[in-house]
C-alpha cells in the first residue's frame, strides 16, 4: 500500500541562518517540512472474513490470553455459559466453556502489511 501522490509533497529543504558551535565551527542546519505527513502510522484496516490468510487454528499464546481473560471476567461475576457441574474455579469454567466454544471473545490477529484479522473464538480449531 503506497500512499496516493496527492498526499505526499516533495519540498526543497528550508535553509536556517548558520550556527556556530563553542569551537567556532559553522553548523549549516536546514528544515524540511513534510507536509500531510504526520509521522505517525496509518491505523490498522480490516480485512474481509472470506479474504481471511492467516491460519484458523488456534496458537498456544491465544489459547493462553483467551483462557486468562475469560476467567478474570467469570471471577468478577460475569454470566457463566455452560452448565456447570459443580465447578467454582473460574479457569476450569473458562477452559469448560473454550472446549464447547461458548467464549463470546474475538482474536484480533494484526498482519505485518498494516491490517488485521478478527476470528471469533467458534471459528477457531482448538491446538
Amino acid at each position: 500500500m503506497e500512499p496516493e501522490e496527492e498526499d505526499v509533497e516533495e519540498m526543497e529543504p528550508e535553509l536556517l541562518e548558520d550556527e556556530t558551535d563553542e569551537n567556532g565551527n559553522s553548523i549549516r542546519k536546514e528544515r524540511v517540512d513534510i507536509g500531510k505527513q504526520t509521522g505517525f502510522p496509518l491505523p490498522p484496516k480490516a480485512v474481509a472474513k472470506e479474504d481471511r490468510t492467516t491460519t484458523p487454528y488456534m496458537t498456544k499464546y491465544e489459547r493462553a490470553r483467551i483462557l486468562g481473560a475469560r476467567a478474570l471476567q467469570i471471577s468478577m461475576n460475569a454470566p457463566v455459559l455452560v452448565e456447570l457441574d459443580g465447578e467454582t474455579d473460574s479457569l476450569n469454567i473458562a477452559m469448560k466453556e473454550l472446549n464447547n466454544k461458548m467464549i463470546p471473545l474475538i482474536v484480533r490477529r494484526y498482519l505485518p502489511d498494516n491490517t488485521y484479522e478478527d476470528w471469533e473464538v467458534s471459528e477457531l480449531i482448538l491446538p
